[in-house]
This record gives C-alpha cells, structure tokens and sequence, in this order.
C-alpha cells in the first residue's frame, strides 16, 4: 500500500484521531521484544505486525492532538503545522490500511511503516523550527522558566518519538536476511561502548575538521572487550552531541594557532549496575546562569544559532543549532533508564556524561531452551492484543516503549 503524498486536513479527522487518542496504548519493555524478536517466524512477524497495526494509531493520534493545542500560539507556527501533517498522514495510512491476515498483508504493511518511519526523519528539526520561530514573537521579558508547559510537551512528544520508532524500527530489522550474529533487530546483545564511543567521536570530529579546518585530538580509557546489550544507535547518539559539544568548546577557546590544544578524554567505565561514559574537555566550561538552561529547548550555547534559511530538511549536521541536542539526548538516556549529565567548571573545563543500565534487558539472555515457556507466554500475550478489542492497558514487560 502507497503511502498518500497530501496531507490531511484536521478537522476531517478530528473525531477519529480524538477517539482513538483516548485508548490506551500498550507498554512493550525491550526484554520482550528481545525474546520475542529471537524468533522472527512468519508467525511471529504477523502477530507483531497486527500488534503495530493497533498500537501506532493510538501513540501517533496522542501527538497529533498535542500539535493541535499548544500554547503560546506554538501549533500555529508553519514548522509545526507541517509536523502535525506529517502525523496526521501517518495515522490516516495506518488507520486505513485492512486488516492484516496474511504475510502477504504483513509485507505490505511492513513497507508502509518504513515509509512512514522515513516520513517522520525530520521532525527534530522541524520543531526546533518552529520553536525559534515562537522566540521570535515572544516579549524580550519572557525566559525559558516561564515556558515549562512548551518544555514539558516537546519532553513527552520527542520520549514518544524514540518509541514509535523504536517500535517501527525493530519490526522492520526483523526483516533483514542475513542479520548480525550478535543483533537482535536493532538490538546488539554484544555491543561495545567503546566501539561505539569511537565512531561518534569520529563522526563528531568530521564535522569539527569540516567547520574549523582542524579538531581536538581524542583519547580513549577504558575496556574494549567489555560488551553488554543496548540499542547502539542510541548510545551513538548520546555520545555524539557531547563530544561534538566539546569539541566545538575547545576548538573556539584555543583558536590561536600557537596555543597548544589540549586534547579530550572519553573514558568508558563498566560499573555493576551501570555504563558510564565520561566525556572530560578543557574548553572553559559553562556559566552558572547558563548551565541552568543547557537542558531546556529554549536555550543554545551557540553564538549564532541556525537561521530559517539553513534550515532545510535535507541540511548537513552542524557544531551548533537550536540547542535540542543535549535536552533530546538526555531523553534518549532517560529512555532505558540511564541519564545524561554535565558538570561544568567556569573558566576551565567541562565534564559531561551519559549513563545507561547495564541490564535494561532482564534475565533474557538465557539459552533458549530454558525460556520456551515464556516465549510461548509472550506469543499468547500479543496474540490476545491483536485479536482483541482495540483498546488494552496491558504491559509487555517492565521498561515501557
């Protein structure tokens, strides 16, 4: 089935998305969608496929509600009417697609949320838009503290963001042929944090030799045997804006071509229960007042902030923009039940670090022959979901999607 190019106008939608906002949508922990996607049988892929089937419409009509009725007159802004199509489209496509019976249906329906997954790529952007575009028409005497309901509903609408694509994203890994030995959709159950923390120091420092013509040099403490099961695009992430952040602090401080550069230290530390990763720079750290507001989206450490006219969909990345990375970060972090943290010293340096559990999976990685029973568990469970009524407040595990 195509996905439909036109947006959709709200108000002829309006009562369905209202009714189907107000069902319950069902928590899906990774433990689960690990023992259930280490079997990616017909079977299973159908019932994961009538399990999204009910379950998108309900998270994405919650978010398209949302974009509606923002305050400060947010949701008239043309950035975010966009993004409030883009959710309205994808409802309309998922809502109106028949119902799954087959794998014939189950491979179509797999097709569709690919696209609507790439639909949605750039909404970050896109609401960072619209945000600088409510700074604009806002009074001087206004500060980022007297907009806490703005901070509050972009903290919910990005954490559900992460979920839906999460969701999205795992069932359509399910699909890949020839998956890797240690990958579980797009779950690694042997991921290294080190490896991890070198390639989004690489990419951080490409952008910095784009922008500045060189970059800090970056050393690396740490274990690189050491591996645990997390999602890597995720710690990709994370560790990408604060070394990005350091190493544009950095490179501004010691510009002066005969100062030696200090370089930055990412160390990578196993503790029992979590995962650290300390990113430790000598870039001068942040100000007091400013470190106050480093997580909110009102707020840049940039000099100069991306305009509107650079702010197309298809921009390259850069050191700096609307200020959505750390506080988008942290949301990534907090998602699994880790964090994310800075510890500034004015004048001197800054430290900041990502933490995430160790075991956000469980007792999952038993072998296979000792969880038959709570396979077949998990099976039942989403097959009750999926051939029953649409609404349903059950949770499949205890981390929360």
């Amino acid at each position: 089935m195509a996905v439909k190019k036109a947006s959709v106008d709200f108000a002829k939608v309006a009562d369905e998305v209202q009714r189907w906002g107000e069902m319950k949508q069902t928590g899906v922990s990774l433990k689960y969608m690990m023992e259930f996607g280490s079997r990616p049988t017909e079977r299973n892929l159908l019932l994961s496929a009538q399990f999204l089937h009910k379950e998108l419409p309900i998270r994405i009509a919650r978010r398209a509600i949302e974009l509606e009725n923002l305050p400060f007159g947010l949701s008239e802004k043309p950035a975010v009417l966009k993004v409030r199509d883009w959710y309205l489209d994808s409802f309309c496509d998922v809502h109106s697609f028949a119902k799954i019976k087959d794998m014939h249906d189950e491979l179509a329906f797999t097709e569709m949320i690919k696209m609507i997954k790439v639909r949605h790529n750039h909404v970050v952007p896109a609401m960072a838009l619209g945000v600088h575009q409510l700074k604009k028409d806002l009074s001087p005497s206004v500060v980022p503290e007297d907009l806490q309901e703005i901070h509050q509903f972009l903290d919910r609408f990005y954490m559900s963001r992460i979920g839906i694509r999460m969701l999205i994203g795992q069932h359509v890994a399910l699909h890949d042929p020839k998956p890797e030995p240690s990958c579980v959709g797009q779950i690694n159950t042997r991921m290294s944090p080190m490896q991890v923390a070198r390639a989004a120091s690489e990419d951080a420092r490409f952008i910095c030799l784009r922008e500045y013509g060189s970059a800090p040099e970056i050393n690396f403490y740490g274990d690189p045997d050491f591996t645990f099961p997390y999602v890597p695009q995720h710690l990709h992430l994370m560790v990408f804006e604060l070394v990005k952040n350091s190493l544009r602090a950095v490179q501004e401080r010691f510009s002066d071509p005969d100062k030696d550069v200090p370089p930055i230290r990412i160390i990578v530390a196993d503790g029992i229960e979590d995962v650290t990763i300390k990113i430790s720079d000598e870039g001068g750290g942040i100000a007091r007042s400013g470190l106050s507001k480093i997580f909110t989206y009102l707020y840049s450490t940039a000099k100069n902030p991306r305009d509107e006219n650079n702010s197309q969909e298809h921009e390259r990345v850069s050191m700096a923009g609307y200020g959505f990375g750390l506080p988008i970060s942290r949301l990534y972090g907090r998602y699994f039940g880790g964090d994310l943290q800075i510890i500034s010293t004015e004048g001197y340096a800054r430290r900041g670090a990502c933490r995430v559990k160790l075991t956000p999976f469980g007792d999952c990685f038993l072998k296979r022959s000792e969880k038959q029973e709570e396979w077949s568990a998990v099976e039942l469970l989403l097959e009750e979901i999926c051939c029953g009524g649409k609404e349903t407040s059950r949770f499949l595990g205890m981390f929360p999607i």
